[in-house]
């Protein structure tokens, strides 16, 4: 059962990338320097304002995307999905070929990534737990979008980070992650804490503390949809990067979403390996501290990063949740290369086994007979390219976002000399990115 749980929390980078190590870090490192060179002559003002970048998206994409219909739709598939991964968690045998395993951290965790960067806040319009709110708010005659209480300022995103980290965490550390009664359980507390949490708070709970929407929306702001004045709008992705509003527990957001993602390439390396052999302490502390230190170091590193600068003090502990936004980039370039083997063969040999949610041999979806995706395993030249310029490309675009967003917030004087610092940090998680990306 050891090597069968090993198999299933596989998420690593593929070994022996035939690119050198050496060569893709300085090319990457190059590359943000070049970059941040080219935007400090030609970049001198911002480019983007949230009340008037993008253009109306046509007018019947709009009156589909606005009607009723077309929401109710996403609802139902929402609920179809709760349904099927139910089904099969609670009847199911306790099996790793029980698609519940694939559903929750491949559909649900990595999946998210691309549908919410390809078609915006995915989470939030198929959600569940969102939908199970309005009804048992309209059956008892109450506005869903209002709840008991007004939802404190203060918290900001700080459960949505919490929520974050204990994904990770059973996902990367607890032993007993790929059982299906740890699963159900961590499944049954999150719609148990949303539902209460929208009773409470309303919608406004779930765009701040449900860990799976803020993490959809997060990666959704590099998408080309978008709203302003309530239209639907086409934007370039910079753009809707830039209406991200600053939360309270946003950096820790980002924190857990890149940290934990570098600890999942650091816990297959070989020195980590061959250290918690070596030493006697147990390896579940051990990989315990080193997940809590990678997301608090990223968290750290973007705030101190962001503070680093001669902005007055009053001001000064703003940056870090305005120059957030620029992390997001980063983060979803570092998941695709870390997942995009991982999403491709093993979401697809999910699909597969979730004709069969019972494991009695039926093909209920049609799906059972489907060929395995590996085609991308055997061609380790293309996928180590796609890995490194996922994590380049990711970089790149968050230098050009932090450098419009500092020459809007920072004094005049200070905005070249003012980002150096994020500029520094960005070169550090590149190269650690990099170095882990082929350590794994």
């Amino acid at each position: 059962m050891t090597e069968e749980r090993t198999l299933a929390h596989g998420l690593g980078g593929q070994q022996d990338l035939p690119i050198p190590a050496e060569l893709a870090i300085a090319g990457a490192v190059a590359a943000l320097v070049v970059s941040f060179t080219v935007l400090a002559v030609a970049w001198r003002k911002p480019r983007y304002d949230a009340t008037t970048s993008g253009r109306p998206a046509p007018d019947w994409l709009a009156r589909l995307v606005d009607h009723p219909a077309y929401a109710i739709a996403l609802r139902a598939i929402g609920v179809l999905f709760l349904g099927w991964f139910g089904l099969a968690a609670i009847f199911g045998r306790d099996l790793l070929t029980n698609p519940v395993f694939g559903m929750f951290y491949v559909w649900w965790w990595v999946g998210l990534v691309p549908l919410s960067v390809l078609l915006g806040p995915v989470w939030r319009a198929i959600s569940p737990v969102r939908t199970i709110n309005d009804v048992f708010a309209r059956l008892s005659g109450s506005d869903p979008a209002r709840g008991l209480y007004r939802y404190p300022t203060w918290l900001g995103h700080w459960p949505a980070a919490l929520g974050l980290f204990s994904f990770v965490w059973m996902e990367l550390v607890y032993p007993f992650g790929t059982e299906l009664g740890p699963v159900r359980l961590w499944v049954a507390v999150y719609v148990a804490a949303m539902l209460v949490g929208g009773a409470l708070f309303g919608t406004t709970f779930f765009e701040r503390a449900d860990p799976f929407e803020v993490y959809s929306s997060l990666c959704a702001k590099l998408s080309p949809w978008g709203r302003r004045e309530g239209r639907l709008v086409v934007r370039s992705p910079l753009a809707n990067l830039d209406t991200l509003e600053p939360q309270p527990g946003i950096v820790a957001v980002v924190g857990v979403l890149l940290g934990s993602t570098a600890f999942d390439s650091f816990r297959d390396s070989l020195a980590w390996i061959r250290f918690t052999q070596d030493t006697s302490v147990s390896t579940y502390l051990l990989n315990n501290l080193a997940l809590l230190a990678f997301c608090a170091a990223v968290a750290l590193i973007i705030a101190g990063a962001s503070v680093a600068t001669r902005v007055e003090a009053a001001g000064r502990w703003e940056l870090p949740g305005l120059l957030a936004h620029s992390v997001v980039p980063i983060i979803v370039g570092y998941i695709v290369a870390h997942y995009v083997n991982y999403l491709l063969e093993v979401g697809w040999d999910t699909l597969v086994l979730a004709s069969d949610p019972l494991g009695t041999g039926a093909d209920w979806l049609g799906t059972a007979d489907l060929d395995r995706i590996t085609w991308l395993s055997y061609n380790p030249t293309l996928l180590a390219s796609i890995k490194v310029l996922a994590v380049v490309v990711g970089h790149v675009v968050a230098v050009v976002a932090a450098h419009d967003r500092s020459i809007k917030v920072l004094p005049e004087k200070h905005q070249l000399t003012g980002q150096l610092p994020m500029l520094f940090a960005m070169i550090s998680f590149t190269v650690g990115g990099l170095y882990l990306l082929f350590a794994a």
